[in-house]
């Protein structure tokens, strides 16, 4: 064989190799975690070719996780196993205060005909040579929760990374992210390029954080799949979930201008989002999982003061519910800094906004909620207390 047969002969074998990675399926974002409660989560990642999907799940009792065969929990939908590329598996039934282990796979579906469909090959996150990874399902009954708020990052991963630095997640119960996590949606790369793929290595995988959706997160023509990649526990951007002695009311602002502003192109109902949200607040505020829980923290992006329309909407149609609902305190982001609002005649409940380079976190017994502000360098910077309300 002479060198120019052995150059061509080389060529052809490196885009053979290369042509056969690019053909195998690959998780490439995720797992991690989402509308997690005392007896169901879900779990989502994402693959670079549609495929069925499925958990394992097993007891935390010690056992290898190939001691038996594990049950499996398919992605479905309507009687069908979900072909996607964006794989969400719900758990349910599960035992409150209980700590799983779970392995996420993958099958590539090549070709589906009428009755005969061709698989490819599957992908699975590792147990063998690395610790299962682990979710607990939450405790209404829990005597102290430690949570974490962060919002108006806007893509800035290293200043989420300076923020979460030193984080012990073994004593985190959640998070949550509360706005403009990002500051718009135009592709699923850049939704996990801005934030999530970092959230996802420090900590998403294993411990839960809810989403409240901020004003950034409705731009771009990605802005509609949202919900697809943050499923909650009631399958609206707006809910109410109970850890330890909180129940959290997380509510969605929706934009902050007029429905009609040139900014939206006439794409936006917003008004009439808010006005069914309060409807719903209406209600929930009368079950018992609200009313007997110690404290009720409402986690919102946009305050409910200033001049915007927003802000107005905000103040006329969740605030008169919520003063009547005893709320502790509200948490907000969108103003890029700190704000500490006491509660008056028109908002009896505190109000913090928190600065985008700021850091809440919160520990909470069922007789005190102590808040600390802690900035990029992990020094703590402003510090509360509630009691609970007689």
């Amino acid at each position: 064989m002479n060198a120019k047969s052995i150059v061509w002969l080389s060529l052809f074998l490196s885009i053979s190799v290369s042509l056969s990675a690019q053909s195998q399926i690959a998780i490439t974002h995720g797992p991690y975690l989402q509308g997690l409660t005392e007896n169901e989560v879900t779990i989502v990642w994402t693959t670079n070719k549609k495929a069925i999907s499925w958990v394992e799940l097993a007891p935390n009792d010690g056992t290898h996780f190939y001691h038996e065969e594990r049950p499996q929990f398919f992605a479905e939908s309507y009687g069908f196993k979900v072909v996607d590329s964006v794989h969400m598996v719900r758990l349910k039934e599960l035992k409150p205060n209980t700590t799983y282990r779970y392995r996420i796979y993958s099958q590539e579906v090549l070709d589906h005909q009428v009755y005969n469909v061709i698989y490819g090959q599957t992908v699975a996150s590792n147990v063998y040579r690395q610790i299962p990874l682990t979710f607990t399902t939450n405790n209404p009954h829990k005597k102290e929760i430690s949570f974490l708020v962060l919002n108006d990052i806007h893509g800035d991963n290293a200043l989420m990374d300076s923020l979460l630095m030193g984080t012990q997640w073994d004593e985190t119960d959640l998070v949550f992210f509360n706005g403009d996590m990002t500051t718009d949606l135009l592709s699923q790369e850049k939704l996990f390029d801005d934030f999530m793929d970092t959230a996802v290595t420090l900590f998403a995988k294993e411990t839960p954080f809810y989403y409240a959706r901020g004003n950034h997160e409705t731009r771009g023509h990605f802005a509609t799949t949202f919900p697809r990649y943050f499923p909650t526990p009631t399958g609206q951007l707006y809910y109410m979930f109970r850890q330890g002695p909180i129940c959290f009311l997380v509510l969605d602002c929706g934009e902050d201008k007029p429905d009609s502003d040139i900014e939206y192109s006439g794409i936006v109902a917003f008004d009439n989002y808010r006005t069914e949200q309060a409807k719903w607040l209406e209600k929930i505020i009368q079950s018992d999982e609200f009313k007997q829980a110690p404290f009720k923290v409402v986690i919102t992006h946009i305050p409910p003061f200033g001049n915007w329309h927003g802000e107005k909407e905000i103040l006329e149609k969740f605030v008169p519910t919520l003063n009547k609902a005893g709320i502790d305190l509200m948490m907000c982001g969108h103003l890029h800094r700190y704000i500490y609002q006491e509660k008056s005649d028109a908002i009896n409940f505190p109000i913090l906004v928190n600065h985008n380079r700021e850091m809440i976190g919160v520990m909470a017994n069922d007789k005190e909620i102590e808040v600390r502000i802690t900035n990029t360098k992990g020094k703590q910077v402003k510090t509360f207390n509630y009691k609970v309300q007689n």
